[in-house]
């Protein structure tokens, strides 16, 4: 069915792009590195006999015509952005077992009633701007021109990061799909984690995505010298923020799916012997259910205000992003039991912690996605590794399912 030593090859082939003398990936959105990765893609978007093109705010789409051109389009993809020093699996394989599945189709002559289109979407990790999903939004019509001035750690916004690679930010507008256009869109993605592995399988079936939010936290003190400041006399924003991070912690571990992640600090003037004056570091809480998810924040938030006031600092908290969990259809699952069953492949349901493109076309289409076991759970690193007869295992699987769903029944 799928050729596994070709979605094999182009996986390793994508991996050099990008690649750090530490062995991870560094693949950030609107970059020279992001530019040759597509470059490549689209080459084998076109072996695959697709009609590929890039849309206003950089996806790279690849369209396998239907005997249907005017119904509804069924998608599948992923992205090819990484994080830095990430690994090789996490998003590529989405794309290419999509272009693996398109070009089996083809070399065995079948058309789909529906057309079907793989997309590499744009900036799904958000690693250089701190704002992701830029791409799954832009075509969901969810991107608004304001956030386009998310700035990199040199100062570059997305909006001139776009022009500077021939993109035209007034008509992001331009990638928007109009409701009904979109039948579904599947993916699929390594797990990211440990559960398929320790059962013994290849693939899974995801029910629902624990959707991100995320928070910028400003502590701000009184910044002094460190040698003549008397410990009870101190406004350190840096033990304040400490002590919110530990709250962080335990909050999200009072929770039974709640995960709270502090990822970035930043502490100013950063002098080894300077108290420090302000704090910032950002929160990502994660879980499938959005009202638990909304009253651990916010617990989270008064005991910050709690601590800063207690201490004599002042807080302010910013929202990032903040993307609803989701529930993934019944149609789509049912599809990827049935190709299971084709295949000959034992699967399971399992839950997404991570955030997927699929989050932001939940208003658009019913979406799914198919897991890939991943070995020791390893992901965002270089180590990430999911085996070859595995990647073909969920590329088979998709092959199935988007034959069912681009069904005009």
């Amino acid at each position: 069915m799928v050729n596994q030593e070709r979605l094999w090859r182009r996986l390793m082939a994508l991996g050099e792009v990008g690649k750090q003398a530490s062995g991870g990936i560094t693949r950030l959105a609107f970059t020279r590195e992001e530019r040759e990765a597509k470059d490549l893609v689209s080459k084998w978007m076109q072996e695959a006999g697709l009609e590929v093109r890039e849309d206003a705010v950089g996806n790279l789409i690849g369209r396998k015509e239907g005997v249907h051109p005017e119904a509804a389009v069924v998608l599948a993809g992923s992205h090819i952005d990484s994080v830095f020093h990430g690994g090789n699996f996490d998003g590529p394989l989405g794309v290419l077992a999509a272009v693996e599945a398109l070009q089996c189709m083809g070399e065995a002559g079948i058309q789909p009633e529906r057309p079907i289109e793989v997309v590499a979407f744009t900036d799904e990790e958000g690693a250089r701007f701190r704002f992701g999903m830029t791409g799954s939004r832009g075509l969901a019509g969810n991107l608004r021109i304001e956030e386009l001035e998310a700035q990199d750690d040199a100062g570059v916004s997305i909006a001139e990061a776009m022009r500077a690679c021939g993109f035209n930010p007034a008509r992001i507008g331009e990638a928007a799909r109009p409701k009904g256009s979109v039948h579904a869109y599947v993916e699929v993605h390594i797990e990211q984690g440990k559960v398929l592995e320790q059962t013994g399988l290849q693939v899974g079936v995801v029910t629902g995505l624990a959707g991100p939010l995320w928070l910028k936290f400003t502590v701000t003190g009184t910044a002094g010298h460190a040698g003549t400041t008397p410990m009870a006399l101190r406004s350190d924003a840096l033990t304040g923020a400490a002590e919110i991070i530990l709250e962080i912690e335990q909050a999200a571990a009072r929770e039974t799916r709640t995960v709270g992640t502090v990822g970035q600090l930043t502490v100013y003037p950063g002098g080894v012997n300077i108290i420090p004056g302000r704090v910032e570091f950002t929160l990502d809480l994660r879980d499938v259910d959005a009202s638990t998810r909304r009253a651990v924040a916010d617990e989270i938030c008064r005991n910050a205000e709690q601590i800063c006031a207690n201490r004599g600092l002042t807080l302010s908290v910013e929202t990032l992003q903040d993307i609803a969990p989701l529930a993934c259809a019944k149609e789509i699952q049912d599809a990827i039991y049935d190709a299971c069953e084709t295949v000959g492949i034992k699967t399971m349901p399992v839950v997404s912690g991570a955030g997927h493109d699929c989050m932001q076309l939940q208003d658009l289409c019913p979406v799914g996605m198919i897991f890939v076991r991943s070995k020791d759970g390893i992901s965002h690193h270089p180590d990430e590794w999911s085996a070859p007869e595995d990647c073909a295992a969920g590329a088979s699987v998709l092959y199935h399912t988007l034959l069912k769903l681009a069904h005009l029944g």
